[in-house]
């Protein structure tokens, strides 16, 4: 189920934070609850992406852009992501949570987010490429950047980014089926 609760308490938590630049860091605290774990007493994988969406959306909310996606009837979707585990998180387990833009080209933004224990050791790591949507399709970051008032050209993609990108770039799509189903 996801977090409802949750993620009103972070909107509500920092609805008074100050506005971030662009590429400004959201710091936020979560606790890994009872039903976040998996059958290894740790914070599940798939929970792990659920709880990214606590940091995000507010992050979104300090830039201004869920204002101007309610005022535009634009869409935020993931287009990717690319996910790091290095230490378990455990329950009752308080981490920070680290939200923020990298970097954009023509068509996408692209995010980090990091989740740290309490003894400085980073727990795991995302990458996301991000597209803000409307009826009409991706609307170029530039725009975008430009309605909220903020610079639109974008900082220097760091090399690692570029080398995801161009490594999904080569992955097939549609992915390949198998001729035949394995039992």
């Amino acid at each position: 189920m996801y977090p409802v609760i949750r993620m009103f308490w972070q909107l509500l938590r920092h609805r008074n934070a100050q506005p971030l630049p662009p590429t400004g860091t959201h710091v936020s605290w979560h606790y890994c609850l009872p039903w976040d774990i998996d059958l290894w007493m740790e914070l599940n994988n798939g929970r792990t992406l659920t709880l990214y969406d606590l940091g995000r959306i507010p992050l979104a909310q300090r830039l201004g852009l869920v204002r101007q996606m309610r005022q535009n009837r634009w869409g935020l979707t993931m287009a990717g992501a690319s996910v790091r585990y290095r230490r378990r998180i455990r329950p009752f387990e308080k981490v920070e949570m680290r939200s923020r833009v990298i970097c954009w080209d023509e068509r996408f933004v692209y995010l980090e987010q990091s989740m740290w224990k309490a003894d400085g050791e980073c727990a795991n790591h995302i990458l996301y490429r991000a597209a803000v949507t409307d009826a009409r399709g991706i609307i170029p970051p530039s725009e975008m950047l430009s309605r909220l008032g903020a610079i639109t050209d974008p900082p220097a993609m760091p090399g690692w980014v570029a080398a995801w990108i161009a490594a999904d770039a080569k992955r097939p799509w549609p992915p390949m089926q198998d001729a035949e189903p394995q039992e």
